[in-house]
């Protein structure tokens, strides 16, 4: 893997975790589009490092929400605080049980499937285009809405569907307020990514080449910044219904990816 490929492959990474068109799908995209050959021997790697530059991201953007959450967690007297902790960690249970018994699994059942993921982004797509005209958006997360966002966001493991976009979506039909929807998706996904590098750390995957340095360097940079930007401009679309931008790209871009694996072009 060169220094190019790592650069755009973060690009990629960082834009796609926050914006509403699925990280995973668009990775395979990219891979697809600069070879697979060339990434195949670092992807595990790579993307250890891809995911942990935007979930520094994501801590940055929101380092007061974190800091303010961190201190009302400890003071007896924030129920506010306590509260969104423990329903972050309730959203997370869904995800990190698919993480821990079927990652293995889900990585060999869809590797390259390059017209999985075009069908996963219709999906992705359509659900966008209903999460924008949702009304009456103006509650706060409960314990059972946690539930109902973490279950999207363990269906969002399938490479296509986005992550942000399903558990966005899900938050805002539920009636959830849209700044807060944002803020409690893009928040939840911080302690999981953490957790999966440290697996992934602890399973062996993060050991590289020295050749491997500056390229793996390249590829954090670029998904951290563009990472950063991205959050910062989805929260502000959210917040204005802007949602079905991203599901006519969605669409597009699925029914590209369904057309080249069928031999349309």
């Amino acid at each position: 893997m060169g220094l190019f490929e790592a650069i755009i492959l973060g690009i990629i990474q960082g834009l796609t975790e926050f914006l509403p068109v699925s990280s995973s799908g668009h990775i395979e995209i990219g891979q697809a589009i600069l070879g697979m050959d060339s990434l195949k021997e670092n992807e595990e790697l790579l993307s250890v490092v891809l995911h942990g530059a935007t979930a520094l991201s994501t801590i940055w953007v929101f380092r007061k929400d974190i800091a303010d959450i961190v201190k009302g967690f400890f003071n007896p007297t924030d129920e506010d605080e306590r509260a969104f902790v423990w329903k972050i960690i309730i959203s997370m249970i869904p995800a990190a049980f698919v993480g821990l018994f079927f990652d293995d699994m889900m990585d060999v059942l869809f590797e390259g499937q390059l017209r999985l993921v075009g069908f996963m982004l219709l999906i992705t797509g359509a659900l966008l285009f209903v999460a924008d005209k949702a009304k009456n958006t103006v509650k706060k997360v409960s314990y059972s809405n946690a539930v109902l966002i973490g279950l999207a966001q363990a269906f969002a493991i399938l490479p296509g569907i986005s992550r942000s976009g399903a558990t966005i979506s899900t938050s805002v039909l539920l009636g959830i307020d849209r700044e807060r929807a944002a803020r409690f998706s893009f928040l939840m996904v911080v302690p999981l990514i953490l957790g999966k590098m440290a697996k992934d750390i602890l399973d062996g995957k993060m050991v590289m080449s020295e050749d491997m340095a500056m390229p793996l360097l390249a590829g954090f940079v670029a998904a951290f910044f563009t990472g950063a930007l991205a959050c910062t401009w989805m929260i502000k679309l959210v917040k204005s219904s802007r949602l079905w931008w991203f599901g006519i790209y969605c669409i597009i871009v699925g029914l590209i990816a369904i057309a080249k694996t069928s031999g349309l072009f």
